[in-house]
């Protein structure tokens, strides 16, 4: 039996995004048991008063138990659904974890946040939201793809400085060094990592993550921030020959 894929969407969005690719498995991987989770705030799932990382791993690890998986999941995750992955990955057993197109150190981004947090706690938020859309390349994308990346999503400010509140509150140090432990747990436990990332990576990065994760594979798909939508069925193949 192959292991359960266990999907996590990215910020703002919901468990929609998966329809193409939980089409493309059903034709390459008929019978791989899937399970597409709305996080916390998103979707079906209840608001909450805080959605730090470690909260938002136990929610989904209560569901995942709650649907009685058949064995330890493959943990697909998208931008911040990539860094629950990880997290949850060194708190819980999992076969693997596929991040899809997410840097695991805060870097830019994290200065960008923290510039941008006055104007999160104003009335001009969603300006914030949609300099950040602005980068996906959604522009790019076409049909279905691009319907599901426009409409598939809800943005509210409590959820985007709730899930940035590990960047908004921590300093890189120390979210580099709590990154690095859940690597190394990760490691210790045998648990595959595969980051599939729209760009060639900076070397430094890659380095870092790889010492860290020796069997780390890192494959570029050119495109855009939403690989599951732009490439769903080059995805679907990928995931299929995981175990």
């Amino acid at each position: 039996m192959k292991s359960p894929l266990v999907l996590l969407h990215g910020l703002t969005f919901d468990r929609r995004h998966w329809e193409p690719l939980r089409r493309e498995l059903e034709v390459v991987d008929p019978g791989r048991c899937l399970l597409a989770l709305d996080l916390p705030g998103h979707g079906e799932a209840p608001a909450r008063s805080s959605y730090r990382l470690e909260e938002v791993v136990e929610v989904l690890h209560a569901r995942m138990t709650a649907a009685a998986l058949p064995a330890p999941p493959i943990v697909v995750g998208h931008s911040v659904g990539a860094v629950i992955g990880t997290v949850y990955a060194a708190r819980y057993p999992a076969r693997a974890v596929v991040n899809l197109d997410q840097i695991l150190l805060p870097g830019p981004f994290g200065d960008i946040v923290r510039a941008a947090e006055p104007e999160l706690r104003g009335p001009d938020w969603r300006a914030v939201w949609e300099r950040m859309l602005a980068g996906m390349g959604i522009d790019g994308l076409r049909g279905e793809a691009r319907h599901i990346a426009e409409t598939a999503t809800d943005p509210r400010p409590d959820l985007l400085l709730g899930y940035w509140a590990e960047i908004l509150h921590s300093t890189d140090e120390q979210i580099r060094a709590d990154r690095e432990a859940d690597l190394r747990k990760i490691a210790a436990r045998g648990t595959g990592y595969r980051w599939i990332t729209a760009s060639e990576p900076p070397a430094a990065y890659r380095d870092w993550l790889t010492t860290l994760l020796p069997e780390a594979v890192v494959t570029v798909l050119p495109g855009s921030h939403l690989p599951h939508l732009e490439h769903s069925a080059e995805l679907a193949r990928r995931l299929s020959e995981m175990d």
